[in-house]
């Protein structure tokens, strides 16, 4: 079952939408969705990447709300049926 991203700030500009479905589901990881998400929409792969691959560092990944780098196992959390991710720009206070 495909799984959705909701989308912040300029990622869903970059992404053109606040909502993305992409092909990964219960069983597969964090990480695996999310390079659905870069391959589906590659805007978005400077601002959410390195230039090694790797997760921007102020780059912040939920899953049902829950920040998977602080709270969960990371890229490597797995996904259950239902789940939904949100990718958040990092957010400065003002």
């Amino acid at each position: 079952m495909p799984t959705e991203w909701k989308l912040f700030a300029d990622l869903a500009e970059r992404a053109g939408d606040k909502h993305v479905t992409v092909d990964a589901g219960a069983g597969d990881t964090v990480g695996a969705a999310l390079t659905e998400l870069v391959d589906d929409r590659p805007d978005l792969e400077g601002r959410v990447l390195t230039d090694d691959g790797e997760l921007r560092s102020q780059i912040n990944v939920l899953r049902n709300g829950t920040n998977v780098l602080v709270e969960e196992e990371g890229l490597e959390t797995e996904l259950e049926e239902g789940d939904e991710l949100a990718l958040f720009p990092p957010v400065s206070g003002g």
